[in-house]
């Protein structure tokens, strides 16, 4: 679509037809208009009328001959009905249906001979059987077939044999045998090809060799060891497998791997693993939750963008590993491992080009923000869940608190910080006024309260904003002026909002989404009386129903369990004087010594 004023007078006219379902009946009588539509407007009107729901099975006629995508994935309400209007689309080139669990295979009767299909995603409809897929093996110019999570069984899957465009094919987590993957050599046309979760063993996986175009491999989570020399494979999933060797180590030719996946791999001998492998070539490593001790491997990784080491045993004495390969990364991920200021110290200076990373569930310090300034390149950095307190003294015997989030003033391209579940206080909030780029803030402590929240306001281009678990008041909360660009506030946990106030605000900025729990009463308390508003929605956990009088089970298997809040037993007053007083003050064991507010019968 054209940029500039034609291109926004073309949104405004998809807007204005997609409104309600007064202005889509206008509009719906004009058939002949409808149909002239360029495939581009056509695709751009029903994306937006499926968004807004406002899309019912005969409207569907309308577009069948101009319309060659349409997305309907997750849409549980798509039925045979529906595919029976679909199934006269002359244009159609692409259909998503994933996750349509209405679905069966009498409804996948209704698109037989769809010669103009390329694409079609079926993912997760288990209703589909193999009986279902001869309705789609007469769509003979299937150039991308998803049916990954569905009925088939392997007798179904030899079956796809008569689809010979296929190059892109997903059939994990279907019990694919040895047998059934090699009645697929025929599809020699094969780029792409899933099999997480099947039953293939090294046996079956030296028919892979047959692909000559195959470039993306998923074989997660089966009992794959090894594989035969794949010369034009680029992409390659593992993730929970047990791995001897990635590739036969005598094969002559290594393939250029540029992207490998590892996550929760057991490697014994990671030399022997990589043999094979031109490593040369990576660029995207995820190696989150492995259990590798040494990863001197990396060295020869000098092309490496993307390194995901959360999960498995990196630590200081480790790090050194990876700030030699640091002059490309652009990702890096040392969530939940044994790292501490010290190895991001050893980082600083050897990652300057370093566009996101992750720290959540370490224990560095707020010292460790002087060495993470030093990475100018930064635009997404986590720190949820650290010792990050906002403040730090340089000399012990210095009693002068150095706010420690001015550190980080200097990363000119931080657009999104989280520093949920870490000991920042009020007090360390103000230095943030600094990063004017930051677009999202996550936000959850109960450290913070209504003086955070209006620090926070001098960020001009933030977009989202989590302020979670703070002990916000209502008079806080009006008081609030929110920036220009806000369209999310979290206000999830901020327990001391009523919903009147809550709704109040809604009403005052219509623009943003307020996420907090007393919206989904207010919505709905809307929607039966006036309406509903796309704005202001949470998602609700299903509520288990209780049989026989019994306890109704989580889906954990553990009894829900109802807890009271001991914090309401006391006003706002004396909450916000709880919160200024330091644990170690008083003994809790002695009632004497408490403070006068916790003295209640």
């Amino acid at each position: 679509m054209e940029s500039g004023g034609v291109g926004e007078l073309v949104e405004m006219c998809i807007e204005a037809a997609s409104a309600s379902p007064e202005t889509v009946e206008k509009w719906r009588r004009q058939r002949r208009t409808l149909e002239r539509l360029p495939a581009q407007l056509a695709d751009a009107l029903l994306r937006r009328l499926i968004h807004r729901r406002l899309l019912y099975p005969s409207l569907l006629e309308l577009f069948q001959h101009s319309v060659e995508e349409i997305d309907l994935k997750g849409a549980s309400y798509v039925d045979a009905e529906w595919m029976a209007y679909l199934g006269a689309f002359r244009y159609l080139r692409s259909l998503n249906l994933a996750d349509c669990r209405a679905i069966n295979n009498s409804a996948l009767w209704l698109v037989t001979g769809m010669t103009s299909l390329k694409e079609l995603d079926l993912s997760r409809c288990s209703k589909i059987t193999d009986a279902g897929l001869k309705h789609v093996l007469s769509i003979k110019n299937l150039e991308k077939l998803c049916i990954s999570e569905t009925g088939l069984t392997a007798d179904g899957v030899m079956l796809l044999s008569s689809l010979s465009n296929l190059c892109l094919l997903d059939i994990g987590g279907i019990p694919v045998t040895d047998k059934a993957l090699s009645s697929l050599q025929v599809l020699t046309r094969l780029e792409h090809l899933d099999l997480w979760g099947s039953k293939i063993s090294n046996n079956g996986a030296a028919v892979l060799k047959t692909f000559p175009r195959l470039s993306f491999l998923n074989l997660a989570w089966t009992n794959v060891t090894r594989l035969p020399n794949l010369p034009s494979l680029t992409c390659l999933n593992m993730s929970s497998c047990t791995i001897r060797s990635i590739f036969d180590g005598d094969c002559k030719a290594s393939a250029p791997l540029s992207k490998l996946l590892l996550p929760g791999a057991i490697i014994d001998d990671i030399d022997k693993a990589f043999r094979g492998v031109e490593v040369n070539h990576m660029a995207f490593l995820d190696l989150s939750g492995s259990s590798i001790c040494n990863f001197h491997f990396l060295v020869k990784m000098k092309r490496l963008k993307h390194l995901d080491l959360s999960f498995s045993r990196m630590s200081d004495t480790l790090i050194e590993q990876v700030a030699d390969v640091g002059v490309n990364l652009r990702y890096l991920n040392l969530s939940n491992t044994k790292l501490t200021t010290q190895g991001v110290c050893i980082l600083a200076g050897n990652v300057m080009n370093l566009e996101s990373l992750s720290l959540s569930h370490t224990a560095i310090d707020d010292t460790a923000l002087a060495y993470i300034g030093m990475m100018p390149s930064l635009r997404m950095l986590d720190l949820s869940a650290t010792n990050i307190k906002g403040f730090v003294y340089w000399q012990r015997d210095d009693l002068e608190k150095i706010f420690s989030l001015s550190m980080l003033q200097n990363l000119s391209h931080l657009e999104s910080l989280n520093l949920e579940e870490t000991k920042v206080r009020d007090e360390a909030i103000y230095p943030l006024g600094f990063l004017r780029g930051l677009n999202c803030l996550y936000l959850k402590s109960d450290f913070l309260s209504d003086i955070s929240l209006h620090a926070l306001a001098s960020l001009s281009n933030l977009k989202f904003l989590g302020f979670r678990g703070a002990v916000l008041t209502n008079s806080g909360l009006l008081l609030y002026m929110p920036p220009l660009t806000l369209r999310v506030l979290d206000l999830k946990g901020c327990w001391l909002l009523t919903e009147d106030i809550v709704s109040s605000f809604c009403r005052t900025h219509p623009h943003i989404e307020v996420r907090h729990e007393s919206v989904q009463m207010i919505y709905t308390n809307e929607n039966v009386s006036a309406g509903s508003s796309p704005f202001h929605r949470t998602t609700q956990a299903p509520k288990l129903k209780s049989k026989g009088g019994k306890l109704s089970q989580a889906p954990s298997g553990f009894p829900e369990v109802a807890f009271a809040d001991e914090r309401i037993k006391y006003t706002r007053e004396e909450l916000l004087e709880l919160q200024l007083l330091p644990l170690s003050s008083f003994a809790l064991c002695d009632p004497d010594v408490l403070p006068k507010v916790l003295r209640k019968e």
